[in-house]
């Protein structure tokens, strides 16, 4: 509705380690004095594999973790490792919060809906709506997740914020669609485009979220 709060998030990085949660993995494959570099080279795969649209997210990662050199056998060892991954410590209670103070949660995921399935029942919060790459046939930083969202909930652009931790993936895009955004800055990472609001963790964001609307 055109009067509520809304709240929306990126999932993998600001509500789940991914980042921990993929090192542990590419540890275990690679060992542990790879894996920092590996996961740096994660990252610049994944865009690419991303772009057109066409994989799930399960696609996305186990051909990266070929091109990576993941010995035969392992190349589905992220996939099937991700929903064992953890919120972050502060998760849960700051969405609790943010709810108890009237806002609709929604998250709009670079993944698969098992994926996030999974991860919805680690975090342990309820959300209105979830909105997931393979289900849209787009990933972010495509505009395609913010699209579907305002669609089917007829959300107003005044009332709604975007949680996110990825500057690429989510900051970027939000500004460029004029939405208010919380970047989840939680590796002190700099870039020349500010968000609304910048935190370290989720702990001051439901004060952040009603600071940016009222109720």
């Amino acid at each position: 509705m055109a009067g509520d709060r809304w709240a929306t998030f990126d999932c993998y990085g600001t509500l789940i380690d991914w980042n921990g949660g993929i090192r542990v993995e590419l540890a275990r494959v690679f060992g542990e004095e790879d894996a920092d570099a590996r996961l740096m080279r994660y990252h610049e795969l994944e865009p690419s594999l991303q772009l057109d649209g066409n994989r799930s997210y399960r696609e996305v990662m186990t051909e990266a973790m070929r091109r990576l050199g993941a010995p035969a056998g392992e190349e589905a060892g992220l996939a099937a490792a991700l929903p064992s991954w953890q919120p972050f410590p502060e998760v849960r209670a700051a969405l609790e919060e943010v709810r108890a103070r009237g806002w609709k949660l929604a998250i709009l995921s670079n993944t698969d809906r098992n994926f996030i399935d999974a991860s919805l029942e680690q975090i342990g919060a309820p959300f209105e709506l979830v909105i997931v790459a393979s289900e849209i046939g787009s990933y972010k930083p495509g505009h395609a997740h913010w699209l579907r969202f305002f669609e089917e909930t007829g959300a107003s652009r005044d009332g709604h914020v975007h949680v996110a931790q990825s500057h690429f993936h989510d900051v970027v895009p939000a500004h460029a669609l004029g939405l208010r955004s919380i970047w989840i800055n939680r590796y002190a990472e700099q870039h020349e485009l500010a968000p609304t609001r910048e935190l370290r963790d989720l702990s001051p964001l439901p004060d952040t979220l009603d600071e940016l609307v009222a109720a």
